[in-house]
């Protein structure tokens, strides 16, 4: 098995020097993956930023909330008053509660096959063309008030950019889309260009542009900054640990950030930020007493998710109120936490359970569940998905013996499936009413930000890989098939959600 740590040659995209040299230089100075990246997310995730309808994403409402307050200083929960029990939110503009009444109303009151599920596009264009009111009122988000104010900074940037500029509800609402695009195209477009040297590149383009991935990307959510970080960990850790190359300054740089930054994104990924202290420390630059800094930034991180997690607590006590009205008050995480500590058996029933009956919808959600409009992705983007994923499998790097050696992948993947344990168990707490049938709230999307790191454990363990009658691993034309295959899965995906939602 190879395992040196020189760099191989980049995709070549073309041998013809006269008219496509200026194409094959930037492809060789970035990375034929990061300009693919830079090209095809920037279309499709504005184009979902446009044609998804406001407020239609995934608890895009209570996002939105949780942005604006962040926009306006708002760094800790709130807590609200609500007859119906604990609840937290903030004020927002009467303008745009309005624009959030009316999607609400329309997403949850849609005709059966073939209507369209938009009844009015006309009523969108009447309450995005309002000004934003200074008038505000009250709104409810306990969900998203546990969130930290760092993964709505994007967004938050995005409110104040558009309040500034004068724009209507609308113009605002669509700025604060576009800016968490470009925090999402910045950070992994980072992530990609470190391994512009590396076949691997395209594992990580795989999975940067599934379409679940840009969806969020193109809609206001946590979930876009959080998905950038994991991303961007993921591929200076395949970097680093899995290839073997050493990270230049600024990718150490970026990457103890993100350690510290990723566990205050979402919980359930921190344990991803800390596999910092599993690479070597001179991959990352550092020697003798130097080779602490990373244990610094893994503890710091740690603390400041064990911090933040304490001042979230009390919003799992108004967490019930996502349920229908007859499970309110039975969502109890203390109750719960007491039953897995007591009743082990029990849980691991439940869980059973679990994927006995959703782990389809789960493996669905992974490529697309496309917001409230509950769209599931069509079954050529699927497929195409997944051929992209089988072959950038196929012509990724020969992972290092030397530095990914058995004890550190044993690591890493027993790491990736803790933070698999840790979605069912969040979810469970905090989601889930005491004694029902099984976890709840489970989506395939929240595995998106650890494929990277279990694909990359099974190619440490799997050493097949493509190559052509000389033996050689191809590149040009299977970096062409995983695009290809990628961009017509994005294509596929953009016509069914606009079939099924605008008609």
């Amino acid at each position: 098995m190879t395992t040196t740590s020189e760099p191989e040659q980049t995709v070549e995209l073309s041998k013809t020097p006269a008219r496509k040299a200026p194409l094959r230089a930037v492809t060789q100075r970035f990375g034929a993956a990061t300009v693919a990246f830079a090209v095809i997310a920037t279309v499709f995730g504005a184009l979902f930023a446009v044609l998804t309808p406001a407020f239609w994403g995934h608890d895009e409402i209570t996002q939105f909330g949780r942005a604006y307050q962040v926009a306006h200083g708002g760094v800790f929960p709130q807590r609200i008053v609500d007859d119906r029990g604990v609840a937290y939110g903030g004020q927002i503009p009467v303008s745009v509660d309005e624009l959030m009444g009316y999607a609400f109303t329309d997403y949850n009151d849609n005709p059966d096959e073939p209507g369209a599920m938009v009844a009015d596009p006309g009523g969108y264009d009447r309450l995005s063309s309002a000004e934003i009111s200074s008038t505000t009122r009250q709104m409810w988000f306990t969900n998203t008030a546990a969130y930290s104010p760092v993964p709505y900074v994007p967004a938050a940037v995005g409110i104040r950019l558009g309040e500034a500029l004068g724009l209507n509800v609308g113009g605002m609402y669509l700025l604060t889309r576009l800016a968490g695009l470009v925090a999402y195209l910045t950070v992994v477009g980072f992530g990609l260009y470190a391994l512009r040297e590396r076949r691997s590149q395209w594992l990580v383009f795989t999975v940067a542009v599934l379409p679940i991935a840009l969806f969020q990307a193109g809609t206001v959510t946590a979930d876009t900054l959080t998905n950038a970080l994991a991303i961007m960990v993921s591929a200076l850790l395949l970097k680093a640990l899995f290839v073997g190359d050493r990270l230049r300054p600024v990718e150490t740089g970026a990457l103890l950030a993100a350690t510290i930054a990723l566990p205050l994104s979402k919980p359930t990924y921190v344990l991803l930020a800390m596999l910092v202290v599993v690479v070597p420390a001179h991959r990352l630059g550092f020697t003798g007493k130097r080779k602490i800094i990373p244990w610094i930034f893994a503890v710091t991180g740690g603390v400041l998710f064990l911090a933040w997690t304490k001042i979230a607590a009390p919003t799992g006590e108004g967490m019930g109120l996502m349920r229908p009205p007859h499970q309110w008050g039975q969502v109890r995480p203390g109750d719960q936490l007491k039953g897995i500590l007591s009743h082990p058996l029990d849980f691991v029933h439940t869980f059973g359970e679990s994927i006995a009956l959703r782990d389809h919808r789960w493996f669905n959600q992974f490529f697309g569940e496309l917001g409230f409009a509950y769209v599931d992705v069509p079954a050529l983007s699927m497929l195409a998905c997944l051929l992209a994923l089988a072959v950038s499998f196929g012509i990724s790097d020969r992972m290092s013996t030397a530095t990914a050696t058995v004890r550190r992948t044993l690591i890493v993947g027993l790491t990736v499936l803790a933070s698999v344990a840790m979605i069912y168990v969040t979810l469970y707490m905090s989601f889930t009413p005491v004694d029902f049938y099984i976890i709840d709230g489970v989506q395939g999307r929240y595995f998106v930000p650890l494929a990277i790191m279990g694909l990359a454990v099974l190619a440490r363990f799997v050493p097949v890989r493509l190559a052509n009658s000389d033996g050689e691993i191809p590149t040009r034309g299977t970096a062409i098939t995983i695009a290809s295959a990628s961009t017509v899965a994005l294509i596929a995906t953009a016509a069914t959600y606009y079939t099924v939602v605008w008609g």
